[in-house]
């Protein structure tokens, strides 16, 4: 990729965000840039305002100075607009739809580089596409059921010859929910799915998982031991084992380009798991997932890789 003109990055995310901390720390280091930081929850509380005339458009946020500076987006942890209740729900409603909308068309109409496109990471960030499109770039994905079906998920359950993992279907950032393997209990509560779709896959039996951090084509892999300690289902469930930097072998990469590319994404945490049979299983990817205790674990300059790309256009690290 080529070489950018360097200008002002911005990162849309929470406030206490550690991870905009993180990379606003880095590009002060590496690049000698100061990051613009935008949590969306301040408008309409902030003044906004977008102009076009005869010598073209201005965006201003009376709390955010230098928009119209801005060369590449870190869309890290967008938020819905926090806009004041009323005593009428339709009037509440008509009037995020109107903050949402204005806030989001001033940011999405900048020409910048976008890490990553708003579109491309809503559509990514929906588990079913993910699937769909892993199998399709010739990943082995664990077979699926995601219902709100009662008979189907029991169906389902009955059919399999071995034991079976239920997690979250959605996207959102509630209460950290793990990933666990159905148990008899868990039959009697089956009928709760109705109200909420439920993600069933037939449970692989690990040597290993791997977590990797993709950015515009460059693999940071690390090989986490979750086997060694309590997250041998979830690996998220204990960092107390070892991180080793790892690589991909060719065909593995070779279908991870293949899936990044299809779904439009610049970056993206993606989870594998290595199965005793030594097959690479595709588990999931999130567009903006975390990777910050990967970095403190390994080393690997994943944050300077993201910074590079947002100011140079290209995350190669440089070896110093």
């Amino acid at each position: 990729m080529a070489a950018r003109t360097t200008g002002s990055v911005l990162i849309v995310t929470e406030a206490d965000d550690l991870h905009g901390d993180a990379l606003a720390v880095t590009l002060r280091k590496h690049h000698a840039l100061s990051a613009i930081r935008l949590d969306m929850r301040d408008f309409p509380r902030e003044n906004g305002t977008f102009r076009l005339g005869r010598e073209g458009t201005s965006r201003s946020l009376s709390h955010v100075l230098g928009l119209d500076d801005v060369t590449a987006v870190w869309w890290r942890r967008p938020q819905p607009c926090d806009v004041p209740g009323s005593l009428h729900a339709e009037d509440d409603a008509y009037r995020r739809a109107e903050c949402d909308g204005f806030l989001q068309g001033l940011l999405w109409s900048m020409p910048a580089l976008w890490v990553n496109d708003p579109g491309a990471d809503r559509t990514a960030n929906r588990k079913i596409v993910q699937l769909e499109t892993a199998y399709r770039a010739g990943f082995a994905v664990p077979e699926t059921l995601i219902t709100n079906d009662v008979e189907e998920a029991h169906a389902f359950l009955d059919a399999r010859h071995g034991p079976v993992v239920y997690k979250r279907t959605g996207t959102g950032r509630g209460t950290f929910t793990e990933t666990r393997v159905v148990t008899a209990s868990d039959l009697d509560r089956l009928p709760t799915i109705r109200n909420s779709p439920t993600t069933f896959q037939d449970y692989i039996h690990a040597e290993c998982d791997l977590r990797v951090v993709w950015v515009d084509g460059i693999e940071w892999v690390v090989r986490i031991d979750s086997q060694a300690g309590v997250g041998r289902v979830d690996s998220r469930l204990d960092t107390s084992v070892p991180f080793t930097a790892d690589r991909l072998p060719a065909s593995v990469s070779k279908s991870l380009t293949t899936l990044m590319g299809a779904l439009g994404l610049a970056f993206g945490v993606i989870d594998l798991r290595v199965g005793l049979d030594g097959e690479f299983w595709f588990l999931e990817v999130n567009p903006q997932g975390q990777f910050a205790y990967l970095e403190i674990k390994t080393g690997l300059p994943i944050f300077e890789s993201l910074a590079n790309l947002l100011v140079l256009g290209d995350g190669t690290v440089t070896t110093r």
